[in-house]
Formats: structure tokens, C-alpha cells, sequence
């Protein structure tokens, strides 16, 4: 059942993101300073990387916070979820921030990437502890 769970955690945050970020692209690609053609299609659009990178990094979350919650000895939805929440409310948010605040970007896009990463953390713990419980 462990890989299964894995698997389904990353799958549900990425579909998540895909979500998250088709709801917020303008204010997204803006703060990010993505370059757009006329139609405001990022340059980029075409290439699958993004898109393949960001299921291999969901598998690589949904992984470890499923050994961090076994280690813990932490199982069940709520205290998986909030076990998720703190994850990217107190570890990967912080980090997005920092490396924006560096680069000069704009707050917006660490309220925006930081926001995915808050919530697709809480929503790989609540699944994770679905299948633990």
C-alpha cells in the first residue's frame, strides 16, 4: 500500500497545481516574469519538462512525508494533513520566499508558490493518512 499511497498523493497535488496555476496564471506569469507571445501563451508552452519535472517532485514529497509520518508513527487524516500543512507552511514556503526575495521578485509570487506548496502538502498528508488509517 505504501507506494500506491504515494503515488496517489502526487498524483492528486499535481493535478492540484494544475489547478491551482491555470486558476492564477495571469497574476503568476506576470510576478514571474514569464516571457508570453501576443496571446499571452508563456514562450515556453510546448515543452513537456515543466510538466514531467513537476510529477517527479510531487513523487519526491509524496515520498518522503509518507517515511516522515511513518517514522513519527503518525497515521490518520487529520494528523497526516496537518503534519502536511506544516510541511509547507514552515519548511518549502519559507524557502520559495527566500529565493525570491533574493532575486528581486515580486511578494505575489511567493503568496502564489507558496500557497501550492501549503496546500498540495496538506493535501498529500490527508491522503497519505486516508490510506494509513
Amino acid at each position: 500500500m505504501g507506494l500506491l499511497s504515494v503515488i496517489v498523493a502526487a498524483g492528486a497535488a499535481w493535478l492540484w497545481g494544475a489547478a491551482w496555476y491555470m486558476a492564477l496564471s495571469k497574476p503568476w506569469l506576470r510576478a514571474a516574469g514569464v516571457p508570453c507571445d501576443e496571446s499571452g501563451k508563456p514562450l515556453n508552452a510546448g515543452s513537456p519538462l515543466p510538466f514531467l519535472l513537476s510529477a517527479i517532485a510531487m513523487l519526491l514529497v509524496a515520498g518522503m512525508m509518507r517515511h516522515m509520518l511513518a517514522m513519527s508513527g503518525l497515521s490518520g487524516a487529520m494528523p497526516s494533513a496537518v503534519t502536511g500543512l506544516g510541511v509547507g507552511l514552515f519548511f518549502i514556503a519559507p524557502w520559495v520566499m527566500i529565493n525570491n526575495a533574493y532575486a528581486g521578485r515580486p511578494a505575489l509570487l511567493s503568496v502564489i508558490d507558496g500557497g501550492y506548496a501549503v496546500t498540495g502538502c496538506t493535501l498529500i498528508g490527508l491522503i497519505l493518512g486516508l490510506f494509513a488509517a
